[in-house]
Order: structure tokens, then C-alpha cells, then sequence
């Protein structure tokens, strides 16, 4: 009896993700695909001018100073076998017809939000629950290092059904990006499979 041998991990043909990063303006996208990417990260971002600030406010921030308007972009081998491609959105309103060809062919999302301005994410969410067939789940971005809302009050306030995840990271923190991407990666896998069952049974 003759056995096949297993494919030398050294010699596997590299798989490849795209994952989008979206949130509202100065929720922390940019930091993240920064902390996390292997390479320099490509900006787009440009400075707030006084006149900008009056189309994109950030209440509550006077420390932000430039912001992203078209992308970012950044690599993570996640695995021997598997590299992310990480493409975060613009958070200006004006910007958001850009989300559609951001997202085309992405296998996951993860939209961040700020707990200090919950209300700037509602659209990202709104954007993926009901505008977009991308799997996603919501991170909270821990800007202080600690969480300031229960999770689950968050999940009420933004209204957020039960089978989307809600986690929390630090979007300044490798290892706290790297768990996330983990996370949406495999929330699309366990979509997909719910898929195929249900493909399965109602199949005569």
C-alpha cells in the first residue's frame, strides 16, 4: 500500500485576505493598520485645516491633526501559508461612496469603534449590516488601555444583532490588532460553513 506523502509546510502555495478596517473619523483605523503592518504602511493621510474641521468635526479631539482621505494600506503574514492584505477606509462622510470599491472582493471587516463617540460609527455598522455581504465584527478601540463601557452595553447602544462579534483590542498593540484579524477571519470561516450546511440540507 502506497502513502502520500504530506506537502512540505516550506513548499505550500501562500493563500491571501483582504481584510477592510472601517470605523467614523478618528476612531483609530490608521493606528491600527500601522501597528500591525509588516511593512511601511501606505497613508493617505493629509493636515486638518481649519477650514476641514468645519466638514469633519471631531468633537471631543483638538489632538488630531491629519486624517485619512482615500486609504490606508498595510501587509501581515499572519501565517507561513496565509498573508493579509489590510485596507482601511476613510471616515469623512464625504468619502464613504469609496467603501464599495474598498470592499470589493474582501474575505472580512472589522469596524472599530471609539466609545467616547459612539455615534460616528453607527454608519460603518449600519454600512455593513445592510449595504455590504462582507462579513464583519466590531472591535471597541481601547484608547485609554482600558474599557470605559460593559461590552455588552455596547452592543446595545450600537443596536448590534447577536451573531456579529463584539471584542475590544488596542489599536496601538501588535498583538491586540493581530487577535482581532484573527477573530474576523475566522467569523468568515464559520459563516461560510453555516453556508454549506445549509446548502447541504436543502439540497433534495
Amino acid at each position: 500500500m502506497v502513502y502520500a506523502s504530506s506537502p512540505d509546510p516550506r513548499t505550500r502555495a501562500r493563500e491571501s485576505a483582504k481584510i477592510v478596517v472601517a470605523g467614523g473619523l478618528g476612531t483609530g483605523k490608521t493606528t491600527l493598520v500601522g501597528a500591525v503592518s509588516e511593512i511601511p504602511p501606505v497613508n493617505t493621510e493629509a493636515w486638518m485645516t481649519q477650514a476641514a474641521r468645519t466638514v469633519d468635526p471631531l468633537a471631543g479631539s483638538d489632538e488630531k491633526t491629519t486624517t485619512t482621505v482615500a486609504m490606508d494600506f498595510g501587509r501581515l503574514t499572519l501565517a507561513r501559508d496565509l498573508v493579509l492584505y489590510l485596507f482601511g477606509t476613510p471616515g469623512q462622510p464625504r468619502f464613504w461612496p469609496m467603501w464599495d470599491d474598498l470592499c470589493r472582493g474582501a474575505s472580512g471587516a472589522v469596524v472599530l469603534v471609539d466609545t467616547r463617540r459612539l455615534e460616528v460609527s453607527f454608519p460603518a455598522v449600519n454600512y455593513f449590516e445592510n449595504d455590504s455581504d462582507v462579513p464583519f465584527i466590531v472591535a471597541i478601540n481601547l484608547f485609554d488601555g482600558v474599557a470605559t463601557h460593559p461590552v455588552e452595553e455596547v452592543r446595545e447602544a450600537l443596536r448590534l444583532p447577536a451573531e456579529v462579534p463584539l471584542t475590544t483590542c488596542d489599536a496601538r498593540d501588535r498583538v491586540s490588532v493581530a487577535r482581532v484579524l484573527t477573530e474576523t477571519l475566522r467569523h468568515t470561516l464559520d459563516i461560510t460553513a453555516r453556508g454549506r450546511r445549509s446548502d447541504a440540507l436543502s439540497t433534495p
